[in-house]
């Protein structure tokens, strides 16, 4: 007999049938009445499959009483309260290293996309302007400027070896200084100061909401970059929206050149649909947005599917 797991979210199609090969699964994301769902499945159930921002906490743990394990598919697990899976003897696991590569591929894009802005100078081709007013303005260049990485984990170095690469200059800031050969500022605050292109690559939760605060942005200035690949939580958008806002009333954003980068980077970043919807109405062709398609990629997804799944505590 299969053993039963709860599903909570629709998963890729490979994914989705691996695991009803292997078990007998219930789609808590298809259920009418959530609290009958999981009272027909209370004395049954033994794992439950996470994907994306449901929260899973001590409630729905209690509801599960016959829960062993709680499997995550990504790495970040900050919508699972550890403590209360901890108290009642269930495990957590998730899937690290999987997408560390093509993550770090999609952050830096970004990075070179933001500085030489290739998708708008794109749009300018296809709107028929290169013959109508010449070529694209200049933009900037990549090589000399310092990226700053907020959270050098296993992602942030890979960010790292790719900059380095082309010519950038790296420094960090972490909780703790790490054995790294990377000049380390004491807080978010010098890194921002100390660098040109602020990389977001912290993990979520509590510990980490809005830790890229106004006085981190105005540390930045005017003439710097963020993109952030964390969580929308890790960064105060609202202070963000405002300093777009304060930018473009006062002039400094305006122009042809005028150009903004807003990276809607997935769970819990649901204040970046109203940044984004701003800054089209303000720049229109000259916005760059880009949906959180990191780890989108079939051999990476197939490669989530078989690794040895990794225990949190």
């Amino acid at each position: 007999m299969k053993a039963e797991i709860i599903l909570t979210a629709q998963g890729h199609a490979g994914t989705m049938a691996t695991l009803q090969n292997e078990f007998t699964c219930h789609k808590l994301f298809e259920a009418a009445d959530r609290a009958a769902f999981l009272k027909q499945h209370a004395q049954t159930v033994r794992g439950l499959a996470t994907f994306g921002p449901m929260p899973v906490d001590g409630k729905l743990m209690d509801a599960l009483p016959k829960l062993e394990i709680i499997s995550n598919f990504g790495v970040g697990v900050d919508a699972i309260n550890l403590e209360d899976a901890k108290k009642r003897g269930i495990i957590v696991t998730n899937t690290p290293d999987v997408l560390n590569d093509c993550v770090a591929d999609t952050a830096f894009a970004l990075v070179v996309s933001s500085l030489r802005k290739f998708p708008q100078a794109e749009a300018y081709l296809r709107a028929g302007k290169w013959a109508s007013r010449g070529p694209y303005p200049l933009t900037t260049s990549v090589g000399g400027k310092t990226l700053g990485i907020l959270g050098l984990g296993r992602i942030g170095e890979a960010i790292a070896k790719r900059a380095l690469a082309s010519g950038m200059k790296i420094r960090y800031h972490n909780r703790r200084k790490k054995d790294a050969p990377y000049p380390y500022d004491p807080d978010p605050v010098t890194l921002a100061r100390n660098s040109d292109v602020l990389m977001i690559v912290t993990p979520g939760g509590p510990e980490t909401s809005k830790l890229v605060s106004t006085k981190v942005l105005d540390a930045l200035g005017p003439e710097g970059y963020v993109v952030n690949i964390a969580r929308g939580s890790v960064i105060d958008q609202a202070a963000l929206l405002a300093m777009v806002v304060s930018l473009f009333e006062t002039g400094y954003l305006r122009g042809d050149g005028a150009e903004i980068t807003i990276v809607l980077t997935g769970e819990g970043n649901i204040g970046a649909a109203v940044l984004a919807e701003r800054a089209m109405s303000m720049f229109g062709p000259q916005a760059m947005l880009f949906a959180g398609v990191a780890g989108g990629l079939k051999d990476d997804i197939e490669l989530g599917d078989v690794v040895v799944a990794t225990r949190v505590y």
